[in-house]
């Protein structure tokens, strides 16, 4: 396969995962916002959307506040944000397109249809009910694509690029959703284990489509531990960062094994699986999750340079 389509490919599965992910990080917040500012700590929950979409700097350099309507039209709908909804949707469709061929007709008109779809879509004619049906479609738009993508492609290189793509992506973002809640959305005055955080982690676990695999799994109360534990070192969770590194891992061996040749990608994908294989939620608690997070996030954008260098330039 030429470097230019896997690029493509692989790109176009990121987009699609960042343009769900963006969705859930602002349905979120919403839902945080409806509720009484003593008990939803209404003045953080935009500021964390913000900070966990990455996008800081950008963001305050443009609109100076962080509120409902400026940090929803930044991660929804302009385009001039690179990540934003919007941008995310029309670069998967433009990235797709150039690889209709290796694509099947229903993954394609799965993100050419989304792409088309949301031209009508403008932040000043919705109401805050439209948003939420908004943000609710772009989440049916990525499970779309990715179970068209599962159930009609074939298991060849154009497919492991897609699963590729989509698993990279999905880790940064759990990550960064778990950082986020346990440095910035909690206020100072407000302590672990109290109201308050009870009903963010929950909100958080809800946000990653994963408070009743939570109640399955653990049996017990929200608890920060146990919810880091579920979304960082349990495998059975898709969106955890352990499943995500064995899906990356198995899919960067495939195309070592089809090209015959291991490299880079293989050898640190590996490494970093075999770290989360080897921590316990007490001893990431005890060193530090914010040290931990970092680290992660640093070695999973290493993978996503080596990647790059090695399949997609």
């Amino acid at each position: 396969m030429l470097s230019r389509t896997a690029d493509n490919l692989y790109w176009a599965a990121r987009y699609m995962e960042r343009a769900d992910y963006l969705a859930r990080l602002l349905e979120t917040a919403l839902r945080s916002a409806s509720l009484p500012a003593s008990y939803a700590g209404a003045s953080t929950e935009w500021e964390s959307a913000v900070a966990s979409a990455g996008a800081t700097e950008l963001f305050y350099e443009r609109y100076g506040d962080a509120t409902e309507e400026t940090v929803c039209d930044w991660l929804a709908f302009n385009p001039d944000n690179p990540s934003s909804i919007r941008s995310c949707i029309g670069r998967a469709r433009t990235n797709a397109k150039a690889v209709r061929t290796a694509l099947t007709a229903e993954t394609w008109e799965a993100v050419n249809d989304a792409g088309l779809q949301l031209a009508q879509y403008r932040q000043s004619a919705l109401s805050r009910e439209d948003l939420t049906r908004f943000l609710d479609w772009v989440k049916s738009v990525a499970l779309a694509f990715d179970g068209s993508a599962r159930r009609t492609m074939l298991r060849n290189d154009a497919f492991w690029f897609v699963r590729l793509g989509g698993a990279v992506e999905r880790a940064d973002n759990t990550a960064r959703i778990l950082d986020v809640k346990y440095h910035i959305l909690l206020p100072e005055h407000e302590h672990v284990g109290g109201t308050l955080d009870y009903f963010q982690w929950t909100t958080m676990l809800r946000e990653v489509s994963a408070n009743t695999a939570y109640r399955w799994v653990y049996r017990t109360s929200v608890k920060p531990w146990l919810v880091a534990d579920l979304l960082m070192l349990n495998r059975q969770m898709p969106r955890s960062l352990a499943s995500c590194y064995e899906v990356i891992v198995r899919h960067t061996d495939l195309l070592a094994e089809a090209y015959g040749r291991r490299g880079p990608s293989q050898r640190h994908a590996r490494a970093v699986l075999a770290r989360l294989n080897g921590a316990r939620i007490e001893d990431v608690f005890q060193s530090g999750l914010h040290e931990f997070i970092t680290a992660f996030l640093a070695d999973n954008a290493k993978l996503g340079a080596v990647i790059a260098e090695q399949y997609l330039l």
